[in-house]
């Protein structure tokens, strides 16, 4: 809703000026997490372009220096129940590196995308796709990865002492692929080859709220 969008604007501008403030530097994460439904790539970019125009308007009213941040923004992706072979990593590119172009300013040195929900495999083939639309592009693109540097880990290791070397070989293996596609030159069978979107689950303050019968039900 624009009230969502307006208040949590407001919010990371607050924070990344609190940060300034003390000498630091805000990463401000402007998250557009995939969810259930199936729209396409269209849809997905006018949102990103809506919520990352609100974030830049924020910071600027709240004096952030825009030299002195990061950005870290999920790409431009399809819903989690479209066709995802309609989208491919071309496209996915090509709408992300769009969308960035018309709203972000180039005084912003770096752009750290989130994996959001990608499977490990999809989110390098992306941020290299990017890497390839954009050569020149005026901020430095690179990842800022959780899940899809994470999840396959976690499961080698399975809490199992024997099993770390395991996990942090793969661990490594991953960031030097991911490293790769930042610069544009992987070219190899990924480490965790596969799998889909992981699925968020989607979070509903109605359906937590007390009944109005049970608001003094303690």
């Amino acid at each position: 809703s624009e009230r969502a969008i307006t208040d949590n604007a407001h919010g990371l501008a607050r924070y990344a000026s609190i940060c300034q403030e003390h000498g630091l530097v805000p990463i401000v994460e402007p998250e557009l997490t995939l969810s259930p439904g199936d729209y396409g790539l269209d849809r997905a970019a006018r949102e990103t372009e809506r919520v990352l125009s609100r974030v830049i308007a924020a910071l600027h009213a709240n004096d952030v220096v825009l030299e002195a941040m990061l950005l870290k923004p999920s790409m431009v992706l399809p819903g989690l129940d479209a066709v995802v072979e309609d989208a491919s990593r071309e496209q996915v590119a090509k709408y992300t590196v769009r969308s960035l172009k018309r709203v972000v300013p180039p005084a912003i040195p770096g752009i750290h995308f989130l994996s959001g929900g990608m499977g490990s495999e999809e989110a390098t083939q992306n941020l290299q796709a990017v890497q390839r639309e954009c050569p020149d592009a005026p901020w430095r693109l690179s990842f800022s990865f959780g899940r899809a540097l994470q999840d396959a880990v976690l499961k080698q290791w399975a809490g199992k002492a024997e099993n770390v070397p395991a996990a942090q070989h793969l661990l490594v293996e991953l960031a030097r692929v991911n490293s790769e596609a930042q610069q544009g030159i992987w070219n190899e069978e990924h480490p965790t080859p596969g799998g889909g979107r992981l699925q968020l689950p989607k979070l509903s303050f109605s359906s937590e709220r007390r009944q109005n019968a049970d608001l003094f039900n303690w």
